[in-house]
C-alpha cells in the first residue's frame, strides 16, 4: 500500500465533502452541478462548507479517528455524549473503567488511530481556496459575513489540531492539500514539536479572532469571536501546564529521551521562547490575555439556589442554562449545539440518564465539594451532615452538588407529564443493566431536562453547552497562579464571582487555610502533579474547576495536562455508602456480596469498604478489580503501525519512516506500553 494513495485520497475527498456542504442551503447550486470552478465564490457556499465540519449529527463520536476533532455533541440513539468523557476518572464512572488504567491492556493498533488528516485536508482545501478570493474581494455577498465564514475555517482547523495535540502530542503541521507524490507526502509526515503545534493553533485562532463576529447569522449555534478567544485560552493553558508538569520527561520536546531528537529534522530543535521556561511563560501569558477578554465582558448567569420540582417554583437560570433546547438567551453561553426532530437531528441523552444508564458520580467527587460556609467537609465546624444517605450530602452544600447530582426522592421531570416520577429511595446500584441502573448511586444531573418530552427515546432536543464564560474565569485564575505564584486582582475578582454564584462563601482564603492536603489527596487526583502533592492554593483553584465543570467532560484533559495520575497504584473508585444505614432501604436479597458463587454478587463486599466499589463486585474476568494504575506512556496515545510502514522507504523498515512513536510505546501492533 503506497503512502501516496492514502493521503492523496484526502485531496479528492475534499472535493466531495465540499459538494456535500450544499445540503444545508437550498438556495445554492445543487451538488450534481457543483464543480471546484464554480463553488466557494458565494457567501452561502462558505456558510454551507464550514457547517459540515462543526459535527456529524449522524455519526459523531468524540473518540473516533476522523470525527473526534469536530465540535463535541450529544449524538446517537444510545444517549452518547461528550459529557460522558468524565467517566473513567475520579469524577464519574460506570461499572468498569478504561484500558488506560491497566498497563499492558492498552496496546498499539495495527491501523487507524488519531493519526488522521481527513478533516484537516478538507479545511486546508477550503482555506487555500477562499482566502485568496476573500483578500481579492472576489466572493459575492455581505463582506462581514464572508469574513466570518473565512474565520470559521481557521477556527475549525485549530479545533482539529487541538484534538490531535491532546491525543498524540507532536504532529505534522500541514496547511495546504498535498500533490499525489510520494516524496511530498512523506515529507509532510514530519512531526512538529508539540509546542510548535500549539503555537500554530494559536496563530490560526488569532486569524479567526480578527475575522469572526459575535453576532453571526444563526447566533450562538455558530462559531463566534468569543468562542475563538475561549478556545485560544483553553489551548494555551493546556500546553503551558503540560510543559510545566511534564518537564524532564520525553513527553516534552528536548526532554530526556524525547524521540523527536532521533530524527534529523528535529535533532537540533530550539524553543522559540528561548527555553522551555520561556515557552511555558508564553503560553500562560496567552491564556491570561485571551481569557480576560471574555471574563471582563461576559457575566455569569444567576443562581437562585432553587432545585425546581414544580411549575409553581422559581426557575433557576444556572440550572436551566444546561437543560433547555435553546440556551441562547443566557449571557454566559458562548456556543451551544442545537437539535431539530424534523431534520432527524435529536438525541437520547436524557432518556438514559433519566434511568441511570449505569453511570454515576463518585464518592471522591462528592467529597470534593465545599460547604456553603467555604469549609471542606472534614473541617471542624463545617456542618457536614455525612453521607449515610445520599440526600444528606446536599445539606448546606455548594449548590453545584445540590443542583447537578440527582438524589433519591427528587422529582425526575414535571413538565409535560401528569404524574411526575421521583428518583428511587433505593437507587438501583445492584444491577448491571446498561439502562436501568446507576453504578454509584450518585445520579448524573448536568444537562438533565425537567421536560418529560426530552426523556423520550430519540426525541431529546436539549442543547449541550460547548463554550461558556465561566471557563474563562477559571482559566485566568489557574494561569495567573501558575505563572506568577500569586493571584492578581482580576483572579481574585473572578474567583469570588464563581463562588458567589455557587452559593459558597466568597473568601477562598478561609478554604485554603482549612485545607488538609493529606486528606484531599485521598479523593482528588488533581491534588497531585508529578506524583507530588501541590500547594493548597493551587489545589483549591483546581478544586473550583472540578466543581464548576462537573459533568461537562473536561476532567480527563485536566488530569493529563497536570500529570496528575503518576501516583495511581491500585486506586479504588467508590460510590455511595451502601453498607451504612442506607442498606435498610433495600428489600432482603437485593444487596448480595461475598456469595460462594461470585456471579451472584450484586454489590461489593462490606469487608472491602462500607462504600460501594463498582469495580470489585466480581473478580473473574475483571481487569479493574485490583484498582487503577497508570504509566507515563499513557499520557499520550500510540501511533498505529500502519503509518510507519506506509511512509518507510521500502514499506517495511520502520526506522526509515519520518514518523517516530510516542514515548514508551513500541512499534509492534498488539503490544502494550513499555514499563
Amino acid at each position: 500500500m503506497k503512502y501516496s494513495k492514502i493521503l492523496a485520497g484526502f485531496t479528492f475527498a475534499a472535493a466531495s465533502l465540499m459538494m456535500g456542504g450544499c445540503e444545508d442551503h437550498l438556495d445554492v447550486t445543487p451538488p450534481s452541478e457543483v464543480t471546484p470552478e464554480n463553488y466557494l465564490w458565494d457567501e452561502t457556499h462558505l456558510a454551507a462548507y464550514t457547517i459540515k465540519y462543526y459535527a456529524d449529527y449522524d455519526n459523531y463520536n468524540g473518540g473516533s479517528d476522523d470525527k473526534g476533532g469536530m465540535l463535541p455533541s450529544h449524538y446517537g440513539s444510545g444517549g452518547e455524549s461528550f459529557y460522558f468523557d468524565d467517566l473513567a476518572t475520579d469524577n464519574a464512572t460506570t461499572r468498569g473503567s478504561n484500558a488506560r488504567f491497566v498497563p499492558g491492556l492498552w496496546t498499539v493498533p495495527s491501523t487507524g488511530g488519531e493519526w488522521n488528516f481527513s478533516n484537516i485536508y478538507a479545511l486546508n482545501y477550503y482555506l487555500e481556496t477562499v482566502v485568496p478570493r476573500f483578500e481579492a474581494g472576489e466572493i459575492n455577498g455581505n463582506s462581514n459575513n464572508i469574513a466570518h465564514y473565512v474565520g470559521e475555517g481557521y477556527f475549525l482547523r485549530a479545533h482539529e489540531y487541538f484534538y490531535r495535540l491532546r491525543k498524540i502530542g507532536d504532529f505534522p503541521i500541514i496547511t495546504e492539500p498535498k500533490p499525489d507524490q510520494q516524496e511530498a507526502l512523506v515529507e509532510a509526515s514530519q512531526r512538529a514539536p508539540r509546542n510548535e503545534v500549539a503555537r500554530f493553533i494559536l496563530s490560526d485562532l488569532d486569524k479567526a479572532i480578527d475575522l469572526l463576529s459575535n453576532e453571526p447569522d444563526g447566533g450562538k449555534v455558530r462559531i463566534t469571536r468569543n468562542a475563538a478567544l475561549l478556545l485560544k485560552a483553553r489551548v494555551a493553558l493546556f500546553e503551558g501546564t503540560w510543559e510545566k508538569y511534564h518537564a524532564g520527561t520525553p513527553l516534552v520536546p528536548n526532554g530526556p529521551g524525547w524521540p523527536g531528537a532521533e530524527k534529523d529534522y528535529n535533532s537540533n530543535y530550539s524553543f522559540p521562547g528561548g527555553s522551555l521556561e520561556g515557552e511555558i511563560d508564553f503560553f500562560l501569558t496567552e491564556a491570561m490575555d485571551a481569557s480576560s477578554q471574555i471574563a471582563d465582558n461576559v457575566g455569569l448567569v444567576d443562581n437562585n439556589q432553587v432545585i425546581q420540582e414544580s411549575a409553581s417554583q422559581a426557575q433557576n437560570n444556572y440550572y436551566n442554562m444546561f437543560a433547555t433546547p435553546d440556551p441562547s438567551a443566557y449571557s454566559e453561553v458562548i456556543m451551544y449545539r442545537a437539535y431539530d426532530v424534523d431534520l432527524g437531528r435529536a438525541h437520547s441523552y436524557n432518556h438514559y440518564i433519566y434511568y441511570g444508564a449505569q453511570k454515576g458520580y463518585t464518592h471522591q467527587m462528592e467529597q470534593s465539594f465545599l460547604m456553603q460556609n467555604g469549609l471542606p467537609v472534614y473541617a471542624a465546624g463545617s456542618g457536614y451532615q455525612g453521607d449515610d444517605y445520599i440526600e444528606d450530602t446536599k445539606v448546606d452544600r455548594d449548590s453545584r452538588w445540590q443542583l447537578f447530582m440527582k438524589a433519591p426522592g427528587e422529582v425526575k421531570a414535571f413538565i409535560n407529564i401528569d404524574n411526575p416520577e421521583t428518583f428511587e429511595e433505593a437507587p438501583v446500584v445492584y444491577s448491571s443493566d446498561g439502562k436501568y441502573s446507576t453504578s454509584t448511586g450518585y445520579m448524573l444531573g448536568k444537562g438533565y431536562a425537567l421536560d418529560y418530552n426530552m426523556q423520550i427515546l430519540g426525541q431529546d432536543l436539549t442543547a449541550p453547552v460547548i463554550f461558556r464564560a465561566a471557563e474563562a474565569y477559571l482559566i485566568y485564575m489557574e494561569a495567573c497562579y501558575v505563572k506568577n505564584g500569586s493571584l492578581d486582582s482580576k483572579a481574585d475578582q473572578y474567583w469570588r464571582a464563581i463562588r458567589r454564584r455557587a452559593g459558597v462563601d466568597e473568601d477562598y482564603n478561609t478554604t485554603i487555610a482549612a485545607t488538609d492536603m493529606s486528606i484531599e489527596a485521598n479523593y482528588d487526583w488533581g491534588a497531585y502533579s508529578q506524583g507530588t502533592m501541590v500547594d493548597a492554593t493551587l489545589y483549591n483553584i483546581r478544586r473550583e474547576r472540578r466543581c464548576e465543570l462537573i459533568g461537562e467532560g473536561q476532567r480527563y484533559n485536566d488530569l493529563i495536562r497536570w500529570r496528575a495520575m503518576d501516583q495511581l497504584n491500585g486506586f479504588q473508585i467508590e460510590g455511595c455508602k451502601i453498607w451504612g444505614p442506607m442498606q435498610n432501604n433495600y428489600d432482603d436479597g437485593i444487596l448480595l456480596a461475598d456469595q460462594s458463587d461470585e456471579k451472584l454478587n450484586t454489590v461489593s463486599s462490606p469487608g472491602l469498604s462500607e462504600y460501594l466499589r463498582p469495580y470489585q463486585i466480581v473478580q473473574s474476568n475483571n481487569n479493574y478489580y485490583d484498582g487503577l494504575y497508570f504509566t507515563e506512556a499513557h499520557y499520550l496515545e500510540p501511533i498505529a503501525v500502519q503509518h510507519f510502514l506506509i511512509s518507510a522507504d521500502d514499506g517495511q523498515t520502520i526506522s526509515t519512516s519520518p514518523i517516530y512513536q510516542n514515548p514508551g510505546w513500541p512499534t509492534v501492533a498488539g503490544q502494550g506500553a513499555e514499563q
